[in-house]
């Protein structure tokens, strides 16, 4: 099928490659098809190493976000925000609201998430409180996130729109990196994403994980193990030695096992802490990176991209400094505002 693709005798507009997280053999056909197909066509390509019990939606997110890149290339190429919009980025973790004004953010406001309405509400009205703003004003909106068809109905959203895509092009816009070649990385509280971009514009993508060891929930758990906040967490990090500690397990419970032996020999909280990042850097190379051909820069985004442990040893894996824009936690709503400013 992929050399038919190739050769023009079947026709397609996207490509999903999926395969058994259990079979190593389908893995590396897997890549190779993805390789194959993108040295011979010009395709949008998402990876997927499904388990025994995959649910509708985590499907239906890839194949959003592969539909919007076929249908909607001309509004992802969109590179500047015009009028006054907002984007709400409802996430699994916080829910984020951003105002935008003639392509400047001019507000902004992050709350844990809760329930999906009521966190949306109170960063909405925290971000036109200090934007001093109604609800009104805004000329339109976009939602993303895992809450985004409950808040598009809800704000009445002109855009709505999975994360995948609006990440990517919230990430380019903060990072100034709007042309040429770019990979973004995103390691979240429930599921890591991996984007190559062209122009801004997503050529492939994976997202997910085999679990939550590989995710920033590990890390926020490592660091109540240790007693602290997780923003103390990414500075202990940041002075500890990435290569000191022993540690990389799949299982947050066999992490955090691992994590508490390790304090129990005698290591340092600051080399543990910058084990527990290395840890989820390297499975984050070991599955996503390998499911994409990274191309640099690396803009590493979301939330975690604040740990400074985590983005050095993101580095140290990558032999690159990854990019870290301003705002990079932001990325969502950033997305959402510029791309809804294409229905004004």
């Amino acid at each position: 099928r992929a050399k038919a693709l190739a050769d023009k005798t079947f026709e397609a507009d996207a490509v999903l490659i999926a395969t058994c997280f259990r079979c190593a053999e389908g893995a590396l056909i897997r890549n190779e098809i993805r390789r194959y197909l993108q040295k011979h066509t010009k395709l949008p390509v998402v990876m997927y190493s499904f388990t025994e019990n995959t649910k509708a939606s985590v499907l239906l997110i890839r194949m959003e976000a592969l539909v919007t890149i076929v249908k909607r290339k001309d509004l992802l190429g969109r590179e500047r925000q015009v009028g006054i919009t907002m984007g709400i980025d409802s996430g699994s973790a916080t829910t984020k609201a951003v105002i935008m004004q003639d392509n400047e953010i001019i507000a902004k406001y992050w709350h844990p998430t809760a329930a999906v309405i009521e966190s949306a509400e109170k960063v909405v009205n925290e971000a036109l409180k200090e934007a001093k703003m109604d609800l009104k004003d805004i000329e339109s909106i976009g939602t993303t996130g895992y809450g985004r068809y409950i808040l598009g109905e809800h704000y009445k959203a002109k855009l709505v729109q999975e994360e995948v895509t609006v990440n990517s092009k919230g990430a380019v816009f903060l990072a100034n990196k709007q042309k040429g070649e770019a990979t973004i990385l995103d390691i979240g509280g429930m599921d890591n994403k991996a984007v190559t971009v062209m122009d801004g514009i997503p050529d492939s993508f994976t997202m997910g994980g085999i679990c939550a060891g590989a995710s920033g929930r590990f890390l926020e758990t490592a660091a109540k193990r240790l007693g602290i906040e997780i923003a103390e967490f990414g500075e202990l990090a940041a002075k500890g030695d990435l290569h000191k500690v022993p540690m990389n397990s799949y299982c947050t419970v066999f992490g955090i096992q691992g994590l508490v032996s390790t304090l129990a020999e005698g290591y340092s909280k600051e080399d543990v802490a910058a084990a527990a990042c290395r840890s989820v850097a390297e499975q984050i190379y070991q599955q996503q990176l390998q499911e994409i051909d990274v191309r640099f820069p690396v803009i590493q985004v979301g939330g975690t991209s604040l740990l400074k442990g985590l983005v050095r040893a993101v580095g140290d894996i990558l032999k690159t400094e990854p990019l870290v824009p301003q705002n990079s936690q932001y990325i969502g709503a950033v997305g959402g505002a510029l791309l809804c400013s294409g229905f004004i």
